[in-house]
């Protein structure tokens, strides 16, 4: 069988994490900044992980990861 192969956007987002979770940076941080809160704009600097129902599916776009 060949070699699957990994979506390389989706790679350069996410990383694994020691316990084998998904972890991703949050949207909404690249422009118009001037009307979002310094509160808001603080919170999406925070990595988040990944949701329980999208796993199943960045299991399939990333195999070796």
């Amino acid at each position: 069988m060949p070699k699957m192969k990994t979506s390389k956007s989706a790679a350069k987002r996410f990383k694994k994490t020691g316990t084998g979770q998904l972890k991703r940076m949050k949207a909404y941080k690249s422009h118009i900044l001037t009307k979002k809160t310094a509160k808001r704009k603080r919170n999406l600097r925070k990595s988040a992980i990944v949701d329980s129902t999208n796993v199943k599916n960045m299991k399939k776009i990333l195999p070796y990861m």
